[in-house]
């Protein structure tokens, strides 16, 4: 498949389509978000949209739901025209958004959120008995048993996924799309959530469906449409694209370098001296119990767990993100306090955090300036960096970590995810820090940019960069790390070396609580 298409394929037969779009155009200010697209859904299907971060997916959905008109084009829902003004034009239509993000009111009850907008009404205004009557309806139609009038943020987010595509059906929707609803989700929520989908599926809801997780979209998608670069390459029944044959689909050329990735990561790693960092019995009275860490000059180590598993909590009091009530702490043999992340920051540690949007990118920022804030901050705001240094770090960190557009005065917030995760790497690669935290740096992100990143730690750390890698893909983890601190229930397993130990036997060890064989 080559990089550049001429004209597009013509795509599968649509017959009876409930959602069929022809020649979607959509332009942006010195970009073709999408060039002649067609795509449909039909009723009683889960139809997979795939393509790199950037390939338009997003712009795609968005405009389907309204979010975004389209330059050209047509749109017919249920064999209607539609011209679609606003997301309340496509939710009329029948058509109803999941987020990655959960869009819901978390300090309202979940019969609540189930309903909001909804709520059948009496004399003196909602009748909120019937409000939550109707709630229980619509969840157990989706085989949910809760209560309904419990907070919703007391629920895990795959519960409040769950809500969330409940609420659809409350709009009577039959079109659902749902946009990375597993990122944030482990195993057993990904099987409950599927279990709902295939029931809505069997009902005859339409659902589009955008993962990164290949072993998801192969598990529950009956047909998939690849996107790259805003140009639609093709549309394939899922049984008949072998893996392979997707990934150089979307990313244009075969993917090659994962095991590059793993040779570069096989090294011994001398640990006779004193190490970068070494932590003794850090924990927090209700957040985790007492853990060791410690890693040694280039080394990775990776930390693997379930979501819950106290991964995230661990790394934060490393950081001084949060205060540890015991422990100690080592930087290369010394003593040291690390209370807060400047602190952190003065020790040459670098943290990027899990919550890319929260706590990572700044969305009003140019990629310039994002990529710059953390030097900047490092020598204080009286000490501006000069126009020239600016330029030179910030054309070197886009060209290595393959950030595109490779435009540095582009806005932040128009990247996509796996764009803007380059971005986040590239502002802490350039404070020139002994030690990097990494906390799922590749959540969300493309087959394509996920490589790159990984491709680029492995680098890093073969040059003498340590790195702590989170990762929910246990794969990953073994792939990049020499050794895996476990984690579950918010205390440590143990640690194991990544060479004896495979993904099967990771997840074994786990369950386990530490106890028996890895091999």
């Amino acid at each position: 498949m080559h990089a550049d298409i001429e004209t597009p394929p013509a795509a599968v037969p649509t017959a009876e389509a409930v959602v069929e779009m022809r020649g979607i155009t959509i332009r942006f200010p010195g970009v073709l978000a999408l060039d002649q697209v067609d795509f449909s859904l039909r009723p009683g299907e889960v139809h997979a949209l795939m393509g790199e971060n950037g390939a338009g997916k997003s712009t795609l959905i968005k405009a389907l739901t309204g979010v975004y008109a389209i330059d050209d084009g047509t749109i017919r829902v249920a064999g209607e025209d539609r011209v679609f003004g606003s997301t309340a034009d496509a939710q009329s239509a029948g058509i109803s958004t999941v987020y990655q993000e959960v869009n819901l009111c978390p300090n309202l009850s979940v019969g609540e959120n189930v309903m909001l907008g909804h709520e059948p009404r009496g004399l003196r205004g909602i009748d909120w008995k019937a409000t939550h009557r109707e709630a229980a309806r619509h969840l157990d139609s989706l085989g949910l048993h809760l209560d309904t009038r419990s907070l919703l943020s007391s629920h895990s987010i795959a519960v409040q996924q769950l809500v969330a595509i409940s609420r659809a059906t409350v709009l009577d929707a039959r079109v659902l799309v749902l946009d990375e609803p597993t990122s944030s989700l482990d195993r057993d929520e990904v099987e409950r959530l599927f279990a709902v989908v295939r029931g809505l599926r069997d009902q005859g809801v339409a659902i589009l469906f955008v993962s990164h997780f290949l072993d998801q979209v192969y598990e529950i998608s009956d047909r998939i449409t690849v996107l790259r670069n805003g140009r639609l390459v093709g549309e394939h029944l899922a049984v008949d694209l072998p893996r392979s044959a997707l990934v150089t689909q979307m990313v244009g050329r075969e993917l090659v370098e994962l095991e590059a990735i793993s040779e570069i990561a096989e090294r011994t790693i001398d640990r006779t001296g004193a190490p970068v960092l070494r932590a003794s019995g850090v924990g927090k009275k209700g957040v985790l119990e007492p853990a060791d860490v410690d890693v040694y000059d280039g080394e990775v180590v990776g930390i693997a767990g379930l979501l819950g598993s106290g991964r995230t909590e661990l790394v934060r009091l490393l950081y001084g993100a949060d205060r540890p009530d015991t422990g100690d702490v080592e930087l290369n043999g010394s003593a040291a306090r690390i209370t807060s992340p400047r602190h952190a920051i003065r020790h040459r540690i670098a943290f990027s955090s899990e919550n890319r949007r929260a706590e990572g990118i700044l969305a009003d920022l140019t990629v310039a300036e994002n990529i710059t804030i953390g030097i900047q901050a490092r020598r204080g705001w009286h000490r501006r960096m000069r126009r020239a240094e600016r330029d030179a770090v910030v054309k070197e960190y886009i060209e290595a970590l393959g950030v595109r557009p490779a435009d540095p005065n582009a806005n932040a917030g128009n990247l996509s995810g796996g764009n803007q995760q380059k971005v986040l790497l590239a502002r802490w690669l350039a404070t020139a820090p002994e030690l990097i935290i990494l906390d799922e740096p590749t959540r969300g992100i493309d087959v394509g940019a996920k490589a790159d990143i990984q491709r680029k730690v492995a680098e890093l750390a073969s040059q003498g960069l340590s790195v702590i890698f989170i990762s929910s893909e246990l794969e990953e983890v073994l792939r990049l790390a020499q050794r895996v601190v476990v984690m579950r229930d918010r205390r440590q397993l143990g640690v194991l070396e990544s060479s004896a130990v495979d993904v099967q036997g990771l997840i074994d060890y786990m369950a386990d609580g530490g106890e028996g064989s890895v091999a």
